[in-house]
């Protein structure tokens, strides 16, 4: 008898472990033990390029903070609480929650209540009377308590709540992704506009020297100092450099609509003013931190992070279709033939059952769908290690551009310097009539460019620092689930 027990108590053992989901293993990722950018010591001009230090300071999740800027604290809120696509992504982490609410129902029994009447009249022969005999009609009330339950066996039940409630993480995750993308592009799209404002504000300056030149020209052709080819020249200049202002509007006012619709507002409806980026120096400087904790931070990791929990849990929900299923229920209540009857001893009924269900023949469905399911894990295990690679090049890349934009940054700096030099001894060389206006305007153009250079690798310095935030997860020392959500409000 004792043996008997034993090796029933074994062979349920193995039916449990045979259609159980197998124990999730986390895939082995080769993490680096730091960054490659964080080793290089130099800039691209050669000179030494400060390593970012710790920022404890600086805030974390809400990371935008540490620019110190109003009107982007500003912009992303308003984002934040009005974009659309956020709001999909808000109300699909609600459908999601509620998938894993009805998956963790069918944990518990099923309780119900059944109150109704019936009329009706049965012929003689099913009463088994002669033919012809008059049945009168009967009318029978009924009042049950109904109660079901499906015993988790093999783990159905469970298995499938698993992978429910992985997929409502990896949505989760998804929606702090979004979030996490729709505060980067606002930031970006915000000092795009500046670096724009700046660049507009560069080029007017040189308009002005333009309308200058034309206006010294031309009393000097008045004068007889100067042939018409000069004052050509210096109006051709004049009229190239408006129409490049007229062009920039245009890129200006492209970015602005772009803006309003991470606002979610009508591009008709918004009006950025003008506020030229004046010095990218200001920006924050963002620890990179180690590599292994970018794995913790993004949250495009942590998705795919919980859809392979999911796909693992789904392996058993497969596994368990391949063995009986059992489900209890239960009924009690009255029926009789007067509504107050129904609740009296004499009307009283009851109904226990079990039903123990299983396949026989299937034709192979089952067991396909539990390959599927192993592809599927095989597929969502792929899918992490490309995220985790992915993020990993997208930290290197950006730290290498700040590296080398500041590298250039330090030299553009220095030719502004030597290019206003030249222009201001250009100009009174010119005056003194000691050399031709070509020369002159050959110093002013090369100013000009030098300037918009500076600005523009202001801008990219800025949006490149914005980049970083984003690769790193959205700040430098906090998880994703620090960062705010709009959930509850939406």
């Amino acid at each position: 008898m004792k043996n008997t027990i034993t090796v029933s108590a074994l062979l349920a053992a193995l039916l449990l472990s045979a259609c159980a989901a197998p124990e999730f293993k986390q895939p082995v990722i080769d993490i680096p033990s730091a960054y490659k950018e964080a080793a290089v010591q130099t800039a691209a001009d050669g000179s030494q390029w400060k390593q970012a230090q710790a920022a404890e300071a600086q805030p974390r999740g809400a990371w935008w903070l540490a620019f110190n800027d109003s009107a982007l604290n500003a912009l992303i809120d308003e984002a934040t609480r009005n974009n659309a696509n956020l709001a999909v992504a808000a109300a699909r982490v609600k459908q999601a929650r509620a998938i894993a609410g009805i998956a963790e129902a069918d944990r518990m029994p099923q309780v119900g209540v059944a109150v109704g009447t019936q009329r009706g009249r049965s012929s003689p022969t099913e009463l088994g009377l002669p033919a012809g005999t008059p049945v009168a009609p009967q009318t029978t009330y009924a009042a049950h308590l109904t109660a079901s339950y499906e015993v988790d066996l093999f783990g159905r039940v469970s298995s499938n709540l698993a992978a429910a409630r992985g997929d409502a993480a990896t949505v989760e995750a998804n929606y702090r992704s979004v979030l996490l993308a729709l505060q980067a592009d606002v930031a970006q799209t915000y000092f795009r506009l500046r670096a724009t404002d700046a660049e507009l504000e560069t080029l007017a300056r040189t308009v002005q020297t333009r309308e200058e030149n034309v206006q010294i020209n031309q009393r000097r052709f008045d004068l007889g100092d100067i042939g018409e080819f000069d004052l050509s020249r210096a109006r051709t200049e004049l009229s190239t450099t408006r129409a490049e202002a007229i062009g920039l509007q245009r890129q200006r006012a492209t970015t602005e609509h772009a803006l309003a619709v991470l606002l979610g507002k009508p591009a008709a409806s918004f009006t950025a003013g003008a506020s030229p980026l004046l010095d990218s120096a200001l920006m924050p400087t963002i620890p990179a931190g180690l590599p292994s904790t970018l794995l913790e931070r993004r949250p495009d990791i942590a998705a795919a992070q919980r859809t392979m929990e999911a796909s693992n849990a789904r392996i058993g929900v497969a596994r368990a279709a391949m063995f009986p299923a059992l489900n209890l229920s239960a009924a009690g209540g009255g029926v009789a033939g007067a509504f107050p009857d129904v609740f009296k001893m004499t009307g009283r009924s009851w109904l226990l059952g079990a039903l123990l269900s299983a396949p026989l023949i299937d034709g192979g469905r089952n067991r396909a769908n539990v390959t599927r399911s192993e592809a599927a894990l095989e597929e969502s295990v792929a899918t992490y290690r490309q995220s985790v690679l992915v993020a990993f090049s997208e930290v290197e890349d950006n730290l290498a551009g700040l590296r080398i934009l500041a590298g250039q940054t330090a030299q553009i700096d220095d030719a502004v310097v030597s290019a206003r030099r030249s222009a201001d001894l250009a100009r009174k060389l010119y005056d003194a009539g000691r050399t031709s206006y070509l020369e002159l305007l050959d110093a002013q153009r090369n100013l000009a460019a030098v300037e918009r250079s500076a600005v523009q690798l202001r801008g990219n310095r800025a949006i490149t620092t914005v980049a970083l935030v984003r690769a790193l997860g959205g700040g430098w020392d906090a998880p994703a689930t620090s960062q705010p959500t709009t959930l509850a409000s939406r």
